[in-house]
Parts: structure tokens; sequence; C-alpha cells
């Protein structure tokens, strides 16, 4: 911490290595946010620390068993004092999370919702439901459009992949990949793509105006693991995704969720969520600041 910072109390974005907006004369319009799955095994109060250090628009908060993520008041303070806002809420629907906010996903989605709502966020990311969640799954669909009437929130739900690549087999249901569900918006995620061996680019133009989020990282092949690489690391089409997305009339945010666990310390994390960031505002098309 700085001798500035410390003396105001407030967070220094200037020792990043770069700043929000690049050069200060333009600036992207489509906002680049990082997921707090992406610092783990660092902790959630850890990736506000980071997005403010590194200039991120913003956090995506992956609910997991850490209490911080789980608490809206606790995750307002942080937001406040690091001055980098929540714009999207990852709901608890992993095998690891599926005691967190009880066991019932429709009451998960309620919770996710209404802590979204508090931090004035406009996104929960939701998952396909596991495919012996039979009552969950019949009424996926038309749950989610209902609760998404009420709630005023968007869910989107995100494309996972099959148990083996060109295959229809996989653990969740009614299917792992968005495009084939009727659901108003869908996040495209492109390390799991190299999982499913989809074509991401062909997905992002089948889904048209329900492309409503994305989870920005890279994968080099079809099959398990699921790796979350640094964008142009791996396969994926990830620079051709960003350069398209203003002509398709994208209005919402790239989230970096990349894997840092292999880190050796703490600086070589940060170099790592320093160059996804660069990354990312290196390929989306940006627009003039006026005034």
């Amino acid at each position: 911490m700085t001798a500035d910072r410390a003396a105001s109390g407030r967070p220094d974005r200037g020792g990043a290595d770069f700043e929000r907006g690049g050069t200060g004369h333009r600036t992207p319009e489509i906002p680049v946010v990082l997921s707090t799955a992406s610092v783990f095994p660092e902790r959630t109060a850890d990736a506000f620390e980071l997005a403010a250090r590194l200039g991120y628009d913003g956090l995506e908060i992956m609910v997991t068993s850490d209490p911080v993520s789980q608490d809206a008041e606790v995750l307002k303070r942080l937001s406040e004092y690091h001055n980098v806002p929540v714009l999207a809420i990852h709901s608890p629907c992993l095998l690891i999370t599926q005691r967190v906010w009880g066991t019932q996903p429709w009451i998960k989605l309620e919770r996710a919702a209404e802590a979204a709502a508090s931090l004035g966020a406009r996104v929960v990311v939701v998952h396909p439901p596991f495919r012996w969640q039979r009552d969950y799954v019949k009424d996926f669909e038309n749950g989610l459009a209902k609760l998404e009437a009420r709630t005023g929130m968007t869910f989107a739900v995100e494309n996972l992949y099959p148990l083996r690549a060109g295959s229809d087999v996989a653990a969740w249901a009614p299917n792992w990949n968005p495009v084939e569900l009727e659901v108003s918006k869908a996040t495209l995620d492109l390390s799991h793509t190299a999982v499913s061996n989809s074509d991401a680019i062909d997905m992002a133009k089948r889904l048209g105006s329900r492309l409503g989020h994305i989870h920005l990282a890279d994968g080099t092949k079809s099959g398990l693991p699921d790796e979350h690489l640094i964008p142009g690391r791996g396969t994926q089409p990830c620079r051709q995704l960003l350069e398209m997305l203003p002509g398709m009339g994208y209005n919402g945010m790239v989230v970096l969720e990349i894997g840092t666990r292999r880190a050796q310390n703490s600086k070589e994390r940060y170099n790592d969520l320093a160059e996804a960031l660069r990354f990312a505002k290196a390929y989306l098309p940006s627009v003039p600041v006026h005034g």
C-alpha cells in the first residue's frame, strides 16, 4: 500500500500496469469484469483489491463456501471501499457448492437475485440443472422465465459440456447447451466450448440477441479438464469473438474467468490477471470519449 493510499484510506489505482480506459482518450463500450473465481485460492475480498489495482470495470461474484461471497452487506462495503462495482452474481450451482444457501435450487436463485439487486448488479449466472435434479429439470425453462418476470433480473444460462466430445450425454439437463434451451439469455464460456469441442463463434451467432453474458477464457482441447486459460494461450477464438460483439449489438459484459491456482505467488497471479485484462481491452472495439 502506498503512503498516499494509507493516509486516505482509499484504494490507489495508480500502481496498475495500465489505467482504466487505456490511453484516456478511448474507453471500452463493453465493461471488462473480473470473476472472483479467477483469484482462487485467494479469497473474495482479495478480488476487490486486485480488480481495483488492475483497473477492471467491476466484479462477478462467484458464490462459494467463502462467507464473504454469500453476504451482500459485506460485499457492498467492499465495493464501496475499493470503488469496484459488483456487476454480476454467479449462483452457487457447482457440485462443491450444493449446500451453499441450502439445497433447494430455486431458493438459491431467489437469494442470488436478491443479492444482485441489493448490489446493483443486473445479471445472475446459472448453470443448467444436474440431471438428477428431476423436478428442477422439468420446470427449469418455464420457472426461470417466471423468476425473471418476478424479479426483473437477467438469468444467463451458461454453456457446459457433454461427458464426451461429440456426445449428447451430459451431467446436465434439459441440455448442457443453452442454444438448445428456451431461455431468454445465455452465458457463453469459451473454456467450456473447448471442452465440448464446440464452435464458439457459431454458438454466439446462433444465440444472437440471447447472448447476454460472456466468460472469457481459453482452452486447448476437447474433453476434460476444463482449463480456463488466459485468453490467447489456447485454441479458442477469443479475439474473433471480442471483435464481433459490437456488430452483434451485444450490450452485456465480458468477464475474465481464468484459473490462477497454479500461480506460484501473488505477483504471478497479479501478472496473469493483468495479461488477461490487456487481452480483452486490446481486442474489444472502443468508442471515443466525448467531453
